[in-house]
């Protein structure tokens, strides 16, 4: 099967999960740009971005078996591990000695700013089209969970709304993007 072949992601994932190397290359090739995208934009570090796609695509190949589509779409959950991945490697001890110091009280839209500068495809991007048909407050919630790694008590500090209204609208946007990219 040539890697550059389009094929249904369910029947990506029956091959996924039967351990083909050749749909492994499929995969790399359909999605490892969009992951690379999110990646930057989590960490705002290119070079390590590099080394956490690896990691990510390594994650994929380890739990497909875990892959249920009754949960959401397979990219969803790829990119639920992605950002997980990327959410470990800001909390490590290397990441934190990396960093010089952290600001407190950044404005949401100076954030979003610097993130969507950072990684110019998220802009093109498909999921960044979906993304803009949401409501403003679960939009935001999203981009600063999502795409920028925040915790869902630091998006409830930063957006000044109870972590309860946080998880809500979450779920909402969610639910919506479901909807919107199915």
């Amino acid at each position: 099967m040539p890697a550059h072949l389009e094929i249904d992601s369910s029947e990506l994932v029956k091959l996924l999960q039967l351990k083909s190397k050749e749909a492994f290359s499929i995969l790399y090739d359909n999605y490892s740009a969009a992951l690379y995208g999110t990646i930057c934009r989590l960490i705002g570090n290119n070079t390590a971005a590099e080394d956490l796609l690896q990691d990510v695509f390594v994650k994929i190949w380890k739990k497909i078996d875990t892959y249920d589509a009754g949960k959401g779409t397979f990219f969803t959950w790829m990119l639920n591990i992605t950002r997980h991945v990327c959410i470990d490697h800001l909390r490590s001890k290397q990441h934190k000695q990396e960093m010089k110091t952290v600001e407190n009280g950044f404005e949401y839209k100076k954030i979003i700013l610097e993130a969507k500068e950072a990684n110019t495809k998220y802009l093109t991007g498909e999921l960044h089209k979906v993304t803009q048909k949401l409501e403003v407050k679960h939009r935001q919630v999203i981009e600063l969970i999502y795409f920028l790694g925040y915790t869902q008590e630091e998006t409830a500090r930063l957006l000044n709304i109870p972590v309860g209204t946080v998880k809500t609208r979450s779920r909402a946007a969610l639910k919506q993007l479901r909807y919107l990219y199915t």
